[in-house]
């Protein structure tokens, strides 16, 4: 039986980790959000963005017609950054099931495919997964996905994976939150690391980034000094916002989480950020009103500074 630990000990063993990253930039404040349009989203809910290194390929969950279960992951292309999203195709059988499949997220080298699923075979209620890909240019070549294992994954629901290849030296490391027994609230954020024979450890939480309230959908910088998650924790200004933490270095705990503030964040929901790989873009989910549905996508950028 192929496993997760066999597939990516070949990639570790492979050397398809990618180069060391800059040193990180200064930023202006995020800007006003922009609803992605009519074409990525529809009168249903589309959820969980994850973008490609180029732009051109944005990945999500949405419950649209035209799926195989009550949520499937979609991809829309776009022929350069400027562009618009051209119309989602639905990532097919292989990937989606007659269950619920959501919340992707891409490997920093764009082999790998992480998202949620409580498809049978699992371990709990919901279960993160992997897909892989020999190549990283065809969108729609997912392989059969399989489960991260029993470290990761629990009796309850785990979610929402982050992997972080940690080029400065260290181990690469898997972010994701969980509701398991032990937390400080209602869903906390957890961190496994790679084994050297390519299994995921036991995970740990991440104690500086949680809260009593909801902790959810972790993204990490690829530098591995800045992290996006929702929560709905003291000084939220709807019922769920997006926050921000940073460190200066990866071996540094993580700073108090600050709110991105009355610009970014609506009175309602706004959730499951992903920090795009130029580092100037974030991606998430809103039910805000001037939408097309119940939870449609949107972006906010910043500018980088001197």
């Amino acid at each position: 039986m192929t496993t997760f630990r066999t597939v990516l000990a070949l990639v570790v063993l492979g050397g398809l980790l990618v180069a060391s990253p800059t040193a990180a930039p200064n930023y202006s404040p995020w800007l006003a959000p922009a609803n992605l349009g009519s074409d990525v989203n529809s009168a249903f809910n589309e959820q969980g963005p994850a973008v490609s290194k180029d732009g051109l390929s944005l990945y999500f969950g949405s419950d649209r017609p035209g799926g195989f279960g009550g949520l499937d992951i979609w991809v829309s292309q776009r022929s350069d950054r400027d562009a618009a999203w051209g119309p989602p195709v639905n990532l097919g059988a292989t990937v989606n099931t007659a269950d619920t499949d959501n919340i992707p997220s891409l490997s920093r080298d764009e082999h790998w495919l992480f998202f949620n699923s409580n498809r049978p075979g699992g371990f709990g209620g919901i279960d993160i997964w992997a897909s892989y890909r020999e190549h990283t240019w065809d969108d729609l070549a997912w392989q059969s996905p399989i489960n991260v294992g029993s470290d990761v994954n629990s009796p309850f629901s785990d979610q929402a994976a982050s992997y972080f290849a940690n080029d400065s030296g260290g181990v690469p490391l898997l972010f994701f939150n969980s509701d398991r027994p032990g937390g400080k609230g209602l869903t906390d954020i957890y961190v496994s690391e790679l084994q050297s024979d390519g299994s995921f450890g036991p995970a740990s939480p991440v104690t500086e980034l949680n809260s009593p309230s909801v902790d959810q959908r972790p993204s990490v910088r690829f530098d591995g000094l800045e992290l996006f998650f929702f929560s709905s924790r003291t000084g939220t200004l709807g019922f769920a916002d997006l926050w921000v933490a940073v460190r200066d270095t990866v071996v540094d705990p993580w700073s108090e989480p600050a709110n991105l503030g009355p610009l970014v964040n609506s009175t309602v929901n706004d959730l499951q950020p992903y920090i795009a790989p130029d580092r100037r873009t974030l991606y998430f989910a809103s039910n805000r009103a001037g939408g097309f549905g119940g939870l449609d996508l949107y972006v906010t950028t910043r500018v980088r500074q001197p």
